[in-house]
């Protein structure tokens, strides 16, 4: 049932004055529920919960909060269809789009408990003392991660669940052992609040402490502002804008306490094709490309927004195709009117730059919130003396950049902001001739892919979504994947400190049986 209250640690509470409603874009309405904004009061006390929970929450060991992590994917399943009926009321997204959905947030999940289980994400390392050393004796040294302390979760407005209350971000901060706060997005607080239900419910099931978990309501920047400043809190995650990912950043470095930011803000994923692929494929590619640009309306920060190559008849053929088979396309819903207002904005901006031409523009009637692809062509002179056409269009929009040669390409690629992914389209071999393009495209990206399209990211250890600013704030870090929970833990030593009082992963023995850096050598086995 959803209430509209938030979650104060395991308590509903709806103290404040501020109301508001989530929207069907789908059918242009009002949904039923209203829901309540947190108050300051209770925003500071979700806080102080979650600081007090992280004294013991920090110390479960692996296999009680891979237990928890379980329980919450069992208990988001069984909340059955009626989860998908609020995601996509509130979403204007399809039901199979929901369940994929649910089914990637429960897997990350539970790829999370099976990493804690595993252990070595602990990174245990171990120098034993050398009392005989000389000409100064070796004390004893032993390292590991640890939680950095209640972390804030700002959920995404385009995936409900797999990018927010139970998400990637909120999964990796439970497993490295810090307690959440989610800041609910507005757009789909409904879905989050079945979410946060379940999560207080597998809490309440695994013995969790009250206040490893709260969700709160917000429809403005008050509450995020709030938190972010809430000297409780050790560390931000945030997936969305570049100026509301900056906007946070930016305050959480002003605080007494400066605390880490990490916020994946958008790309728009320079896709590079390579002549000899122009030449002999151009019309396939086209047709690929019309269906990654439009693929989930462009709601996606991994859409292919900028199409690089060198002018040839090729590309000519490539234009041809992509423009023919977008409009193919039937238009989709986007998000929310607001997303829908920004897009049209955008669009219109980008489009009455000099020099900018349209190839491809829906000209239909669609129905509200309903976003209209496009796809213009700009040269590659006006791309670079032009930063307004560097930037996303969050929607089904792509710009084809003509370059005159080679070395245009080359300093295209040198000069764009930094981007989650960058791709390459080449026929076999071709791609040998150009590395000093792909060494600039790699300083530029946190992905490359090769004959591909970047929509589509995959969870797995190996995986990295993020990149160099403003892609995300920390390029060292991934949001998606096991690896993603070394964002919320920090290295913390421990020196000739007796051996029963160290943590299970640095005791002598290796209770866990844990694989160890000891003395140099990579080990499972007793000291």
């Amino acid at each position: 049932m959803i209430t509209g209250k938030n979650y104060i640690g395991n308590i509903l509470s709806a103290e404040g004055t501020t109301k508001f409603t989530t929207f069907n874009p789908l059918e242009n309405k009002e949904n039923e529920w209203t829901f309540t904004e947190a108050s300051t009061e209770e925003i500071n006390e979700a806080c102080e919960l979650a600081a007090k929970a992280f004294k013991k929450y920090s110390r479960a060991s692996g296999t009680k909060k891979a237990e928890f992590l379980r329980a919450i994917a069992d208990e988001i399943e069984s909340l059955g269809d009626h989860l998908l009926e609020v995601y996509s009321l509130e979403s204007g997204l399809p039901n199979g789009r929901a369940a994929g959905e649910r089914g990637r947030t429960l897997g990350q999940l539970r790829s999370f408990a099976n990493h804690l289980e595993e252990g070595t994400w602990v990174e245990a390392s171990i120098d034993t003392a050398k009392p005989d050393r000389q000409p100064m004796p070796k004390v004893d040294l032993r390292k590991m991660n640890v939680a950095l302390g209640p972390v804030v979760v700002f959920g995404a407005s385009n995936f409900p669940l797999a990018f927010s209350t139970a998400g990637g971000d909120a999964a990796a901060a439970l497993a490295a052992g810090c307690p959440i706060i989610v800041k609910s997005h507005p757009m789909h607080a409904g879905t989050g609040e079945l979410v946060a239900s379940a999560i207080l419910e597998a809490a309440t099931k695994t013995g969790m402490p009250n206040g490893v978990f709260s969700n709160l309501n917000s429809n403005g920047i008050e509450v995020g502002q709030q938190l972010v400043k809430n000297s409780f809190i050790k560390a931000v995650a945030f997936t969305g804008s570049l100026k509301g990912g900056r906007a946070l950043y930016d305050l959480a470095a002003t605080r007494e306490e400066p605390i880490p930011v990490f916020a994946e803000m958008g790309s728009i994923n320079p896709v590079i094709i390579l002549p000899k692929a122009l030449e002999n494929r151009a019309k396939v590619i086209g047709e690929t490309y019309a269906g990654s640009i439009t693929l989930g309306t462009g709601q996606f920060c991994t859409n292919p927004g900028l199409i690089l190559a060198i002018k040839s008849d090729g590309l000519t053929e490539f234009v041809t195709s992509l423009s023919s088979q977008i409009l193919k396309i039937d238009a989709s819903c986007m998000l929310h009117p607001n997303i829908a207002d920004a897009y049209e904005k955008n669009k219109k901006k980008a489009l009455y730059q000099n020099r900018v031409q349209v190839l491809a523009e829906n000209s239909n009637n669609v129905k509200p919130n309903f976003a209209k692809q496009v796809v213009a062509t700009v040269r590659g002179d006006t791309f670079l003396e032009n930063p307004t056409l560097h930037h996303e269009i969050f929607g089904p929009y792509s710009l084809v950049v003509q370059c005159k040669s080679i070395n245009q390409l080359e300093k295209i690629v040198s000069k764009l902001e930094g981007q989650l992914t960058g791709t390459v389209i080449s026929d076999e071999n071709e791609v040998d001739n150009y590395i000093t393009l792909i060494h600039e495209l790699e300083n530029r990206v946190g992905r490359i892919i090769f004959n591909g399209v970047p929509t589509g990211v995959e969870v797995c250890a190996s995986m990295l979504h993020g990149g160099p600013y403003p892609a995300s704030t920390d390029s060292r870090f991934t949001a998606v994947g096991v690896d993603s929970i070394k964002r919320f833990v920090r290295p913390f030593s421990y020196q000739d400190w007796p051996n029963n009082l160290l943590p299970a992963e640095l005791q002598n023995k290796n209770p866990l049986g844990i694989l160890r850096n000891v003395d140099g050598e990579k080990t499972t086995k007793a000291i």
